[in-house]
């Protein structure tokens, strides 16, 4: 097994960033399986609908509802939310590899999830 690490960097507190282009790029196999992983505790990965770019905001909105940024966290760095966010969406995905090419449906693609941004990040690719 091979580990690629990527670098990514973020802009945004929040932002979805499509990864699946450098995801490609980066495959070394033919046919197989990989799995995307970050080592990050207010990030994610997941894999989504990656036509309209309205899902996207979609998404962030629907997790701003299911954890929204209290004042009455305690944890002392203030991002609790991203903590939880990250939680619930993931901080890995395994994806087939087939002639080279990932393995994904024609609306999907591969989301790198910021919740507590902007920030230097990292990618790890096993395969």
């Amino acid at each position: 097994m091979k580990k690629t690490i990527l670098n990514l960097k973020t802009s945004k507190r929040e932002e979805i960033l499509d990864i699946t282009r450098i995801v490609s790029n980066a495959i070394t196999i033919d046919n197989g399986m990989i799995t995307i992983t970050i080592p990050h505790t207010s990030a994610g990965i997941t894999i989504n609908e990656n036509y309209d770019y309205d899902v996207k905001i979609d998404f962030i909105f629907s997790l701003n509802k299911i954890s929204p940024n209290y004042k009455s966290f305690r944890h002392m760095e203030g991002n609790s939310d991203s903590h939880i966010k990250a939680s619930l969406v993931g901080r890995s995905e395994t994806i087939a590899v087939i002639d080279g090419k990932l393995d994904l449906g024609q609306w999907e693609g591969v989301w790198f999830c910021e919740f507590d941004g902007a920030r230097d990040r990292f990618i790890w690719i096993y395969q």
